[in-house]
C-alpha cells in the first residue's frame, strides 16, 4: 500500500509491468512522496486541513470515492490552501496506480533491465484533474515562498508539489530519467526547510527516500546521481525514514510505509512485520495490508504466519463489494498457493494456483503462478510437465520485466525442485 500506497498501497503502495530497478526505485521514491500532500501550508484553514487529512483516512482505507470527494471539499473549503490541492492530485495519481493494479511490494523488488516505462497513456480526465491541481498548488506554494523566503513551511510545500509532479512523470508517464530534475528540485526545498527548522522531521522523509534510491543504483549510476545532486548512503537513509516514522506529523503513516517496503528490500522482515502490525489495526478494512503482512511472512519463512495472514485477507477481499485493483485476486491466490507450496501441502496449493490462473492478472503473477506449478510437478515426479510449467514462467516473467520470477524460473529449469520437510500447521489457518 505501498501505494504506499499507500503503497499500494496497500502501499502502492507498485509498478506498472515494464520497469526495471531505476524506474522501480524512482519511482518508489515518487509514491512514497505523496507524504507531502499532507504536509501543512503556511497559513492552514482548519476546515481544509482537517478535511484534507480525512481525505487521506478514506483512501489508506480504500474508501476511494469517498476520498475523492473529501478532497475536494477541502479545496472548496480554501481554494488558496496549496495543501488541499496537493492532496486532491496525490489522491487522482493512488486511485490510477490502484486502477492498473500496481499495489504490491513485489514491483519494487528486483535488478535493473530498462531506464524508462512504456505505459497506457491515463484516463484524460483523471490525468486534467491532476495537472490542475498540482499546478494550482505549485503556484500558491510559490506565492508563499516569494513573500516568506525564509519559512520552512512554505520550502516544504514547494518541495511537495514538485516531489508530486517527478512521482507522475516517473509512474505514469514512464519517463523515469526525465523525473529526476524536478525531483532534485524536491530535495533541495525539503532540505532548506530542515536547515530553518532542524526540528522537522517530517521533511526528512523525501530526503530519505532519495537517498535509498541513490544508494541502490549501480555505480555508474549513482555517480550520475551524485553529479546531478543528489546524495546516497542506505544506513543514512534509513535512519532519516526511521526518525520521519518516530516523529507525530502529518506524514509519520506514510514514513511507516516507506520503511516497510525498504525493510523488506533489505530483508528485514521482522522489522517491516512489526510496523505493519499497528497499521492494520488503524485502517482495518484495508485488506491490502493483510496481503503485504502474509508476503512478507512468506518471504521470512514464517509459514504458517503468513498462511494466516493471507487467509484471513482472502476473506476480507471476497466479502469486500467495493472496487478492486485489477489483478487482485490472482494475487492473493497464488500468494497463498506459494505459501501452501511451501508447507507441502500440495491439493489445496494446486487449487488456489489453478484459481489464480482463471483470474485477470498481470503477467509477472501468472508467470510466478507457473513456476509454483512446476514445482507441484516436479514433487509429483512429472518432470516433463515441470519444466513446461517453468518455460511458461520465464516467457512470462520476462514479458513482464520480472527478473526475481525469470531467475527462479530459469534456476528450476536446471534443477527440479526438491521439497523440504512439509512445515505443521494447523488448517484452522483457512478460517482465522
Amino acid at each position: 500500500m505501498f501505494n504506499l500506497h499507500r503503497f499500494p498501497l496497500a502501499l502502492r503502495p507498485s509498478l506498472p509491468c515494464g520497469s526495471g530497478r531505476l524506474a522501480r526505485l524512482v519511482a518508489c521514491a515518487g509514491a512514497l512522496v505523496v507524504a507531502g500532500s499532507l504536509g501543512a501550508p503556511a497559513v492552514a484553514n482548519p476546515q481544509s486541513e482537517a478535511l484534507r487529512r480525512r481525505a487521506f483516512v478514506h483512501a489508506y482505507s480504500l474508501d476511494h470515492d469517498e476520498a475523492v470527494a473529501t478532497a475536494r471539499r477541502a479545496v472548496d473549503a480554501d481554494p488558496e490552501d496549496p495543501g488541499a490541492h496537493r492532496a486532491l492530485a496525490a489522491i487522482m495519481w493512488l486511485n490510477l496506480l490502484y486502477q492498473r493494479g500496481s499495489i504490491t511490494v513485489d514491483d519494487y523488488l528486483g535488478s535493473m533491465t530498462q531506464p524508462n516505462v512504456k505505459l497506457k497513456s491515463p484516463p484524460p480526465e483523471l490525468a486534467a484533474t491532476f495537472r490542475t491541481h498540482i499546478e494550482k498548488a505549485l503556484q500558491l506554494a510559490e506565492r508563499q515562498l516569494r513573500l516568506r523566503p525564509n519559512d520552512a513551511n512554505a520550502h516544504y510545500d514547494v518541495g511537495a508539489a514538485v516531489g508530486r509532479m517527478a512521482a507522475w512523470t516517473a509512474t505514469v508517464e514512464g519517463k523515469v530519467f526525465g523525473s529526476l530534475t524536478t525531483a532534485r528540485r524536491a530535495v533541495d526545498e525539503h532540505e532548506r526547510a530542515i536547515a530553518l527548522d532542524p526540528a522537522r522531521k517530517d521533511a526528512e522523509l523525501v530526503l530519505g527516500t532519495y537517498r535509498y534510491v541513490v544508494a541502490s543504483l549501480s555505480m555508474i549510476k549513482r555517480w550520475a546521481a551524485y553529479l546531478i545532486g543528489f546524495g546516497g548512503g542506505r544506513e543514512r537513509a534509513i535512519q532519516q525514514l526511521e526518525a520521519c516514522a518516530a516523529y507525530p506529523s502529518d506524514v509519520q503513516v506514510e514514513a511507516k510505509f516507506a520503511l516497510f517496503l525498504i525493510y523488506n528490500r533489505e530483508r528485514r522482515y521482522d522489522d517491516a512485520l512489526r510496523l505493519m502490525r499497528p497499521l492494520r489495526e488503524e485502517f482495518p478494512t484495508n485488506r491490502l495490508l493483510w496481503l503485504e503482512s502474509g508476503a512478507t511472512a512468506l518471504r521470512a519463512g514464517r509459514t504458517s504466519e503468513a498462511l494466516a495472514l493471507l487467509t484471513t485477507g482472502i476473506i476480507m477481499f471476497e466479502r469486500d463489494h467495493r472496487l478492486k485493483s485489477y489483478g487482485e485476486g490472482a494475487l492473493w491466490y497464488y500468494k497463498r498457493g506459494a505459501t501452501l507450496v511451501a508447507v507441502g501441502d500440495w491439493t489445496r496449493a494446486g487449487s488456489d494456483l489453478r484459481r489464480a490462473l482463471n483470474l485477470e492478472a498481470r503477467d509477472w503473477v501468472r508467470g510466478r503462478v507457473h513456476c509454483e506449478l512446476g514445482k507441484l510437478a516436479d514433487v509429483s515426479g512429472d518432470r516433463t510437465s515441470a519444466v513446461r510449467e517453468y518455460r511458461q514462467a520465464l516467457t512470462l516473467a520476462e514479458r513482464d520485466n520480472d527478473p526475481l520470477g525469470k531467475a527462479d524460473a530459469e534456476r528450476l529449469s536446471a534443477r527440479a525442485y526438491k521439497a523440504t520437510a512439509p512445515t505443521p500447521y494447523s488448517p484452522l489457518s483457512f478460517f482465522l
